[in-house]
């Protein structure tokens, strides 16, 4: 199901991280759309967005294409953060280009997930995003220290699942 944005009653877990990102609304990054594992925002590339060449800066392509994998991984509730992302860049934007970029999920498997994410100005891409991610543990820690060996939290982990010990004996 897609939600349109001014349509929802109470807010999904996508409004909820999206109003909260200062960020991407300090930009005047709108969330147009999202639904599971999904989303579509867009962006009026400013005058300040605009580099030496006068076209669009990546770096502001890339944060629009960024908030968008951030709305789509984050549709399913658990706190989800980005492991890694590569953006091509395909044709320029300019200043006054209406940007859209929409969010698709490929697979989630445990807490990982790939998102896609085209950028385009109407029919045109401009770029083209992919995104991984990661879910984080409920109390807001990161499991990556426990797959860590030499972290405490993974020794701690392996003594508990050493057969022949308990708690006593550790």
């Amino acid at each position: 199901m897609v939600v349109t944005v001014s349509q929802a009653t109470e807010q999904t877990p996508t409004e909820a991280m999206f109003s909260a990102d200062e960020a991407s609304r300090g930009l005047g990054i709108e969330l147009v759309e999202h639904g599971e594992g999904t989303a579509l925002v867009r962006m009026t590339v400013t005058p300040a967005m605009v580099n030496g060449h006068r076209i669009a800066h990546g770096g502001f392509l890339f944060l629009l294409a960024d908030t968008a994998f951030a709305c789509a991984c984050n549709s399913h509730g658990p706190v989800t953060v980005a492991a890694g992302a590569d953006i091509v860049f395909v044709a320029p934007a300019r200043e006054g280009d209406v940007l859209v970029a929409r969010a698709e999920e490929r697979v989630r498997y445990g807490r990982s997930g790939i998102y896609d994410v085209s950028v385009r100005r109407g029919d045109e891409v401009v770029a083209e995003f992919r995104g991984r991610s990661r879910s984080v543990r409920d109390d807001g820690r990161d499991r990556s220290a426990r797959d860590d060996p030499g972290s405490r939290d993974a020794r701690q982990d392996t003594a508990r699942e050493t057969p022949g010990t308990t708690k006593e004996s550790r």
